[in-house]
């Protein structure tokens, strides 16, 4: 399963993380651009993934579980990063943490729920989520010091990416919301069906 194309460019997107976040250390407008590049390579790894899996039909279990987590690696990490390095203008920091306590929430109700033998399928709005997110941290990423390097100065890429971030809590909040409230009835409907069977 590991030779197969589609879990070979996941592995390859969480593999670009850690020279991600260095590149983004280093915060010179030469290595913000690099950063930018081989972030939307990762992001097109993430479409092409799913995309080559079903056209080849190399679905595995180990794909399953791996690229919904390399997506939860990739945006956890470099929305740290971000932080860390000072790099989230308008108040964004706080869309970063919804963001971050959202995933980590959805993250331990699917464990609990395969703990159960019950799943919860991602969702339209979720989906929706995840690409406004990787998209404002491109911007985010770039920065102002790419948009000048690349002879753009009149391209707030930063502030851009700061609203888009905010704007992606929306989606982020109730998708989160409509996975709790999928995930409480699928644990009462187990729950009942769990009394009736005990004599």
């Amino acid at each position: 399963m590991l030779t197969d194309l589609p879990n070979i460019l996941t592995l390859l997107r969480i593999g670009s993380i850690p020279v991600l976040v260095g590149l983004m250390a280093f915060h010179s407008p030469l290595t913000d651009t690099i950063a930018c590049v081989l972030y939307a390579a990762a992001c097109i790894t993430d479409y092409l993934d799913g995309a080559l899996a079903r056209r080849w039909h190399q679905f595995s279990e180990l794909g399953r579980m791996m690229d919904p987590i390399a997506d939860k690696l990739l945006v956890g990490a470099l929305l740290l990063a971000l932080a860390g390095f000072d790099h989230l203008p308008l108040y964004s920091l706080y869309a970063a943490i919804i963001i971050m306590l959202r995933e980590i929430l959805v993250s331990g109700l699917r464990e609990y729920m395969a703990s159960q033998r019950e799943t919860l399928p991602s969702t339209r709005l979720a989906k929706w989520k995840t690409g406004i997110q990787m998209v404002a941290i491109g911007f985010l990423i770039a920065g102002d010091d790419t948009a000048i390097f690349l002879h753009i100065p009149f391209l707030p890429a930063a502030k851009i990416g700061a609203c888009m971030l905010w704007i992606s809590v929306i989606p982020t909040v109730l998708s989160g919301w409509g996975y709790l409230t999928a995930g409480f009835a699928r644990m009462t409907r187990h729950h009942g069906k769990a009394t009736k069977a005990t004599p």
